[in-house]
């Protein structure tokens, strides 16, 4: 294995990401307070007032902006504000809504990487056409925009090679609009997104009838792309990558991340896109080819989502703070935040990762070779196992011959590593081209 001297790298690289360490922790406290502030808008539905100062979805998309451009001012201008908006029309907003979607942008080193972090600012009742009942949306989902924000004051004190998007999604509960919305346009501006991470519900410890999980959060990530041609199923199928796909590769990605930080929290790797027959707004993301992710609590507690607020036989409804668990969030926000931090110092994962070694006891995995990479990780394990058993690391090559490990019987992939030692997310490897 060939190692890089510290004395070769960069001194302005080794800026490029802080020691997890040094990094300011989630504050419990903070996190609070962004909720209590938007839960005071009284509504967020995303058909409410868009013009008045104190009520309705308008004024607390401009709250959330206030706060995007406060931190880019405490960083010296390194997070813009953009508000991407555009009209739509379905069977929730039948007489047509505009959406607005808030994004706090932090240049990184490379113009072409972003790594997104969203949660969606609107709120409902029990009617999804209610536009005028009180809808607090505390744990649906201001815990999630309350974590993006936490996020951008954590990590606008760092500076990294991706760009990172901090995004406030509108219409969620009209149809993922807010999140097709910026989906779309990372597509039509080129973006090259390494990583979307959707948190929606993070913010609550006690499921329903009271069981608790304090322990852990779920993500939830697809395995085969949705995507893909026709063709490309058929590859994956003949290369058995169905559990390898790139969001199934993040979901792994950030389980290995949260075992490294303090606390022994749990990421419950979640083998399919979102909960049984719902979804949220990494499903736009999914459909453009992107890594996508989504973040929910361990236990969900129904009696507070997308309920009008009463008490009925001494049973509570609604989603209101009191609801809420502030130091699990921070859990959560801890694992988000060490994510976007690994993935943005990264190198971006290898692309044209193959494997020959039919009729023989070897295998011979190549790769392209990754802009800012100093060295790569080849991962294997046996077909039998459902994640990396073993590595190597190489340095100033794009190929490596292991010896008696044989591609009938184990899966491989490559990350790619960068001088300050973040990695990448492994890139699954298919079949070399046929000569």
């Amino acid at each position: 294995m060939i190692r890089i001297s510290p004395a070769a790298i960069p001194f302005a690289t080794l800026l490029l990401a802080t020691p997890a360490a040094a990094r300011d922790t989630p504050s419990p406290d903070r996190l609070r307070g962004s909720v209590e502030k938007l839960v005071s808008f009284g509504t967020r539905h995303s058909l409410s007032s868009a013009t008045d100062p104190k009520r309705g979805i308008g004024a607390a998309r401009n709250w959330v902006a206030s706060e995007f451009e406060r931190i880019g001012a405490a960083c010296g201008g390194c997070i813009t504000v953009e508000r991407l908006q555009r009209r739509f029309v379905n069977a929730r907003a039948p007489n047509g809504v505009v959406i607005e979607d808030v994004l706090g942008i932090q240049r990184g080193t490379d113009p072409n990487r972003f790594i997104i972090v969203g949660g969606h600012i609107d709120s409902r009742v029990s009617d999804v056409m209610d536009v005028t009942s009180d809808a607090p949306g505390a744990n649906d989902d201001a815990s999630g925009v309350a974590l993006v924000l936490e996020a951008a004051r954590i990590l606008s004190k760092e500076k990294f090679a991706a760009n990172i998007v901090y995004v406030a999604f509108s219409g969620e509960e009209q149809g993922l609009l807010g999140a097709t919305l910026l989906a779309e346009t990372a597509k039509a501006r080129g973006w090259q997104v390494d990583a979307m991470l959707n948190n929606d519900i993070v913010g609550n410890s006690i499921g329903q009838n009271g069981l608790r999980v304090a322990d852990r959060v779920r993500v939830f990530s697809e395995g085969v792309r949705a995507s893909e041609s026709l063709a490309e199923a058929m590859e994956r199928r003949a290369i058995g990558g169905e559990d390898d796909g790139p969001s199934r590769a993040l979901a792994k990605a950030i389980d290995g991340i949260a075992d490294t930080l303090p606390g022994k929290f749990d990421v419950f790797v979640d083998r399919r896109p979102d909960r049984f027959g719902r979804g949220g707004d990494h499903e736009p993301f999914l459909r453009q080819g992107y890594p996508a992710v989504r973040f929910t609590v361990g236990a969900e507690n129904w009696d507070r989502q997308h309920q009008d607020l009463r008490t009925e036989n001494g049973r509570v409804y609604g989603d209101t703070i009191e609801g809420m668990d502030f130091p699990y969030l921070a859990r959560v926000t801890a694992i988000n935040v060490a994510t976007i931090a690994q993935l943005a110092a990264a190198p971006a994962a290898p692309a044209g990762v193959s494997v020959a070694g039919e009729l023989t006891r070897d295998t011979n995995v190549a790769w392209q070779p990754v802009p800012g990479a100093t060295r790569y990780k080849i991962h294997w394990r046996r077909n039998d196992k459902p994640a990396w058993t073993d590595d190597r690391e190489v340095a100033g090559a794009t190929q490596l011959v292991l010896k008696e490990v044989s591609v009938d019987d184990h899966f491989f992939g490559v990350s790619a590593i960068g001088p300050n030692g973040a990695e990448s997310i492994v890139t699954f490897a298919g079949r070399a081209p046929r000569r």
